[in-house]
């Protein structure tokens, strides 16, 4: 999964998610219950990756405890403009019997990204967020 999403291989990363599967960006927030389902999911990322060109994953920690499985780690932002923003955070992940993720938290200090983000890049999310929310 994590080759898939660092690769913005949109097709692959949908592959991975269950039809019911739940991502919610703890980071932010968010009320609703986050993005249900491949679709949705992938919206999302792509709202803020896709003007990112350049997104490493690095030294991550990956432990897993049965259908769990819990990822540490770091990923460099490079937006299109050249500006860099180191991002930490933990995701909780949850699989059903044939590896397919069902459930997807995120935890991080969503405030390091928004602090560091390019201004366009913030307005590109505002604007993009309501029409996924509508």
């Amino acid at each position: 999964y994590w080759d898939a999403l660092y690769a913005h291989d949109w097709d692959g990363i949908a592959s991975f998610f269950t039809p019911e599967a739940n991502y919610v960006d703890v980071g932010i927030g968010e009320s609703g219950g986050g993005a249900y389902g491949p679709a949705q999911i992938v919206a999302r990322l792509r709202l803020g990756l896709e003007p990112v060109p350049d997104h490493i994953h690095h030294d991550p920690v990956i432990l897993a405890d049965g259908h769990r499985v819990v990822t540490e780690h770091e990923e460099e932002w490079v937006f299109r403009t050249g500006e860099r923003v180191m991002h930490p955070f933990v995701s909780v992940m949850e699989l059903t019997k044939d590896g397919k993720i069902e459930r997807w938290h995120d935890y991080s200090n969503m405030s390091n990204l928004i602090d560091n983000a390019p201004q366009w890049w913030l307005e590109h999310i505002a604007a993009g967020w309501q029409d996924l929310i509508d």
